[in-house]
């Protein structure tokens, strides 16, 4: 059975960290569902303005994470910080994290980490302006390409998608092997 990563975004995603992630997933055969408070589209941020828009498969509160085998969060300034305010999106990012399951979380993606609690004692890297308030959530962070601490994998901006993409499907094929 292919294996189905969930991607939460709303309006405001940056563009190159939602649409080339998945991309790699896909061309790597895995199946990708995004998920959104808002219906029907929503709009990127691509170079300092709104960029492309992009479909919305299914509405966050009716994500049920059991079908998930991994969770990307794109950042985009906008686009974590709506959905950090969302119960229903916290809920679905620690499920799917306490399950064990890969986390990834790119830029800004990992305010959403901080809010749902999970970054405390871990180590992760993310845009340095958000960097003060992960640490004031007690995580550790560095300045690296991409961190992987445990299920959690994090980075830093787009120009690091390459190396954190391959991170995201090293994890979901070390968790195919081991089920």
């Amino acid at each position: 059975m292919t294996q189905r990563v969930l991607i939460i975004a709303t309006n405001g995603f940056e563009q190159s960290e939602l649409l080339d992630p998945r991309k790699a997933l896909e061309d790597a055969g895995f199946e990708t569902v995004l998920a959104s408070p808002e219906e029907g589209e929503i709009k990127g941020w691509k170079d300092k303005d709104w960029g492309d828009t992009v479909k919305v498969d299914m509405a966050v509160g009716d994500v049920v994470p059991d079908e998930y085998d991994a969770l990307l969060l794109p950042g985009g300034q906008m686009n974590p910080d709506i959905l950090r305010m969302d119960e229903t999106v916290i809920a679905l990012v620690s499920e799917i994290f306490r399950a064990g399951k890969p986390v990834a979380a790119i830029c800004h993606g990992p305010w959403l980490l901080a809010e749902a609690d999970l970054v405390r004692n871990r180590t992760v890297t993310s845009w340095p302006s958000i960097r003060t308030d992960l640490r004031n959530a007690g995580a550790e962070v560095v300045d690296q390409e991409v961190v992987i601490d445990g299920n959690l994998i994090t980075t830093r901006k787009p120009d690091d998608i390459p190396a954190f993409s391959d991170a995201l499907i090293a994890a979901l094929q070390e968790q195919s092997e081991t089920v």
